[in-house]
């Protein structure tokens, strides 16, 4: 599966690559500056971090199910017959978590039918490995079969970065640029900034992997890894296992960073071996200079990175963060009297552990440790516990091992090796819609409504021990490493810190059950979709847009606070329409705060003056062929790499995004379709805009790398303000946007 050949002539041109990089740059290299140089297009200038755009060249693209669907259908217009480059497509969305995992998997495979057959007829026709569902999650899949220390990957998931465990440049992005890397074109992407963060000291008892990011979400906030890749350094990375590395990247996410990343070191290559690929291995550590930061970079660390996070991993005690954003932390042990103060419901409803970002053997193993001191006193959860393996190798093996049979032995179920409720599909009878409740998880996103639909849930993220030793208690406030639990018999007892081995003793039950290699010719196969289909329909290229000035374009919604792609495009039911762009566009901006009206996703139609849900406004102006605006505050766009929040509002006519500033996969995505993403040079000058403005952009026909736009604001009083916007688009991505999207530009180069 993985082509190891490959591997080897990408290492043995490291060294040459890195020494002339190094000549030229007069100074040591990072490990992310390593690794990014020696997968650039040669050629081009040396770049400068946060400024110029660059072309990269991926070793393998990565796809999971809701998010193939787009990019499957862009490709096939594409006019391509094979993928360029090694590609994957992995079924793990579309599974809804309900009663447990048989009867959830056979669920899935009856309902999503024809989208599974077209996932798999579209893989055949272009060349692509198909890993069909309950196999796992594309995260953890990839981890066991695909990355590999030196490497860079993009994939259509904003937790892609879970690479970075193994060393692995690993970028989460939208359908059209993993179109664009299939079809033979480089990856382009504005040079990132650094953050580094060293690590000193070994994590022990109740302390995990997953309070080093809680400690990170708290210290960068969801804004501040934006722009930047964040690069992990010290001697305290090599006492996290490689999946705790893996966590770590994983919710590097949640900070905006472009990915996150630790240098190639033992555990790394034990977990190559543990994972079958020992050759790998050996061919890493014969190259492993080049797969670390060169030596003077940990030693003048401020000379190499554009901010520096310190954390000393002997310090940490087990955090918890939420609700509705992984940045609120605190330690366990505070949460309980914030909750008081808040007026959190106290009594948990829910307890979750698994998701891409804590499946792991090591996570598994710590919880069965907390887990079997219940049953040594036979005690069960309180509240209904769920257990999410990563992948069928990890289920099969804690299978094995015991880990599972101690789970359930407390009163867990256990859903299918996919996301479910981490990304909203769980299918829950024990609310009602608007029920303030409490849940906590081992996940790694928690915006409202993220799980369940129910805005009203408040989420809590922490690791899979403290949230099984929390299940034991049913209550927020319980502190496991202080607070006893009743003994079941009138005494008390409290438990002792989860231990555990990273890897198993016996070795991985490694399992390829569920993965379709292509045929060596797929020329023959017909793309499975129905023309009369709910879920599927073939795409038809965008409208380029009229050549000029943006005019009298009413404001669709001035949106208020945080706004996710989980707002723009939410997930869970929606999941569905995923491959057809008409049907999905019925939920665009459904979960936005309108700054214009007092019910969450409604506007007011700029046609009639009446009142209405977002996306049937927004079906309105497109049906008049009248295109529109959006306003925006902080952060547009944090989240999911889902392009259907840039699509669907393309969609329906959306012509310019005007925000205070953009989570990068967003302004991306944005860019790909053709929207124009503007920035407000002053934040207060959102302020100006009102209900029923008209607003008018000029500075288009020179629209170029740094150039200025000026919005003009049409009153309906007949008065009238002006401001200045910057935008951030290179003259390719201008291209782009003249042409209508970067398809269109692909399609008239072809």
């Amino acid at each position: 599966m993985m082509d190891l050949a490959a591997v080897r002539e990408l290492y043995e041109s490291l060294a040459a690559c890195h020494a002339a990089v190094r000549e030229q740059l007069g100074r040591p290299l990072t490990l992310t500056e390593k690794t990014l140089f020696a997968h650039l297009t040669p050629g081009q200038e040396l770049p400068q971090r946060g400024k110029g755009y660059v072309d990269l060249h991926p070793d393998r693209v990565a796809m999971q199910d809701a998010t193939a669907q787009m990019a499957l259908l862009q490709f096939a217009l594409a006019g391509r017959d094979q993928v360029a480059v090694p590609s994957t497509v992995h079924c793990d969305h579309l599974i809804q978590a309900r009663s447990g995992c048989d009867s959830d998997l056979a669920a899935a495979n009856d309902v999503n039918a024809e989208v599974y057959a077209f996932l798999k007829s579209a893989s055949a026709k272009y060349g692509i490995g198909f890993w069909e569902p309950g196999s796992g999650i594309i995260h953890q899949v990839v981890l066991e079969n695909y990355a590999f220390p030196g490497g860079f990957m993009i994939g259509t998931d904003s937790h892609t970065p879970n690479a970075g465990g193994l060393g692995m440049v690993a970028i989460g992005v939208g359908g059209a640029d993993a179109m664009e890397v299939m079809a033979g074109l480089p990856f382009n992407i504005r040079w990132p900034r650094l953050i580094g963060v060293h690590l000193t000291g070994a994590l022990s008892g109740w302390a995990s992997a997953k309070d080093v990011i809680l400690k990170v979400c708290e210290t960068l906030t969801v804004k501040g890894g934006t722009g930047y890749i964040v690069e992990y350094f010290g001697p305290g990375t090599s006492s996290i296992s490689c999946t705790g590395k893996g966590t770590i990247c994983n919710m590097g996410a949640e900070v905006g960073a472009t990915t996150s990343i630790f240098p190639f070191d033992e555990r790394m290559a034990e977990y190559l071996k543990a994972t079958g690929r020992g050759e790998l291995a050996e061919l890493a550590h014969e190259h492993a200079p080049e797969l670390r930061a060169d030596p003077h970079v940990g030693a003048a660390s401020q000379e190499f990175f554009d901010q520096l996070i310190e954390i000393d991993l002997s310090t940490l005690e087990p955090m918890v963060v939420g609700p509705h954003t992984p940045d609120r932390a605190r330690s366990v042990s505070g949460l309980g009297a914030e909750a008081r103060r808040e007026g959190w419901p106290l009594e948990l409803n829910a307890a979750l552990i698994g998701s891409c970002t804590n499946s792991s053997y090591e996570d598994m193993e710590r919880a069965a440790a907390v887990a079997r001191q219940a049953i040594s006193l036979g005690l069960r959860a309180t509240v209904p516990f769920y257990i999410t393996p990563g992948s069928d190798t990890i289920d099969r093996t804690i299978r094995r091992d015991g880990q599972m049979a101690a789970l359930e032995a407390i009163g867990g179920t256990v859903l299918a090796n996919a996301c479910g409720p981490c990304i909203g599909q769980w299918q829950r009878d024990d609310i009602s819609d608007g029920e303030v409740n409490s849940i906590i998880s081992s996940y790694n996103r928690n915006f409202s409504g993220r799980n369940d639909g129910n805005h009203a849930t408040l989420s809590f993220l922490t690791s899979p021990e403290v949230v099984t030793a929390l299940a034991l208690a049913g209550r927020l406030d319980f502190d496991p490493l202080r607070d006893p639990l009743s003994d079941g018999a009138g005494g008390e007892f409290r438990l002792a810190p989860p231990t555990g081995d990273d890897l198993p003793v016996a070795g991985f039950e490694t399992s390829l059950t569920g993965y379709v290699a292509p045929p060596p010719d797929g020329s023959a196969v017909e793309l499975a979709v129905d023309p009369a289909s709910e879920r599927l329909q073939l795409l038809e290229p965008f409208a380029p847009l009229a050549e000029g000035d943006l005019e009298a374009l009413p404001v669709l919604v001035k949106i208020e606070g945080k706004c996710t792609t989980d707002h723009v495009s939410p997930a869970g039911v929606w999941l569905r329409f995923r491959g057809h762009l008409d049907n999905i566009s019925g939920n665009t901006y459904i979960g936005a705060s309108n700054a214009f009206t007092d019910e969450r996703g409604t506007a007011i139609s700029a046609l009639t003056g009446e009142q209405a849900l977002l996306p049937e406004v927004a079906r309105e102006y497109h049906n008049a062929n009248q295109g529109w605006v959006v306003v925006a505050d902080v952060n547009y766009g944090e989240g999911s790499s889902r392009e259907h929040a840039a699509m669907s509002p393309r969609f329906l006519g959306c012509r310019a995004i005007i925000a205070r500033s953009f989570a990068r996969i967003a302004e991306a995505n944005l860019k790909k379709q053709g929207v124009l993403p503007l920035v407000f040079d002053e934040p207060a000058d959102w302020e100006l805009i009102r209900t029923d403005d008209r607003l008018t952009i000029t500075g288009l026909a020179k629209l170029g790398p740094g150039s200025r736009v000026t919005v003009g604001v049409a009153h309906s009083d007949g008065t009238a303000d002006e401001f200045g916007c910057s935008h951030s688009l290179s003259e390719q991505q201008v291209e782009w946007f003249r042409a209508g999207s970067a398809l269109n530009y692909l399609r008239q180069q072809a």
